[in-house]
């Protein structure tokens, strides 16, 4: 199964979820879409609720089904809650880090920047959206890419870090301090129903 790369605002409005982050999606038609979609009155089954949960979480950071659920299975590996580390493990991809940090307004946008060798971590290019960082590492923009518009505009945009980075404008760089904790990952998300979803 591809990568989704369709209309995000119809996702957005189907799962009641804003996944650029900035909440336009869902400011003008707070509704499913379709014809009926602003008088959907249907109740959903557990395993419904399941899914949708799922579905949110994997369109939010933009993976496809095999990805996803390959990092599900990583995470029951590891010690402590599963939900809890699933979560951490899709917080610490690249692509999501740049965006965190203000390097690209959407997640695909920074998925563009990476795959387009704009990039660097701990000062060597890497092109792979889903290399994982572990604390400590260093992300920054190339020499030749600090002048791109669209990183700038990004930069000059973004009002919010979150507490697990830390982001110099001048340098254009920043590094993945610590692991983030479940409070400070999307609380939109319930992590238990995917986790409830995988184990049937």
């Amino acid at each position: 199964m591809a990568r989704y790369t369709g209309p995000l605002w119809k996702k957005a409005r189907r799962y009641g979820i804003s996944l650029t982050g900035t909440g336009k999606e869902l400011e003008k038609r707070p509704y499913a879409p379709g014809q009926h979609g602003a008088n959907q009155r249907r109740k959903q089954s557990e395993f419904g609720l399941q899914q949708q949960e799922k579905q949110k979480l994997r369109f939010m950071y933009g993976l496809n089904e095999r990805q996803f659920r390959s990092i599900f299975d990583q995470a029951g590996k590891m010690k402590g809650v599963h939900g809890e580390n699933f979560m951490i493990l899709l917080e610490s991809r690249l692509d999501n880090l740049v965006y965190r940090l203000g390097l690209a307004r959407t997640r695909r946008q920074s998925r563009q920047l990476v795959s387009h060798g704009h990039i660097t971590v701990d000062g060597k290019r890497v092109d792979i959206p889903s290399y994982r960082l572990k604390p400590g590492q260093t992300i920054g923009v190339r020499e030749k890419s600090q002048n791109l518009s669209i990183i700038k505009e990004a930069v000059e945009l973004n009002d919010f870090v979150p507490e697990y980075l830390s982001f110099e404008d001048e340098k254009l760089e920043g590094s993945y301090d610590r692991y983030p904790e479940r409070s400070e990952l999307p609380a939109e998300i319930t992590e238990a129903l995917i986790v409830e979803y995988y184990s049937r």
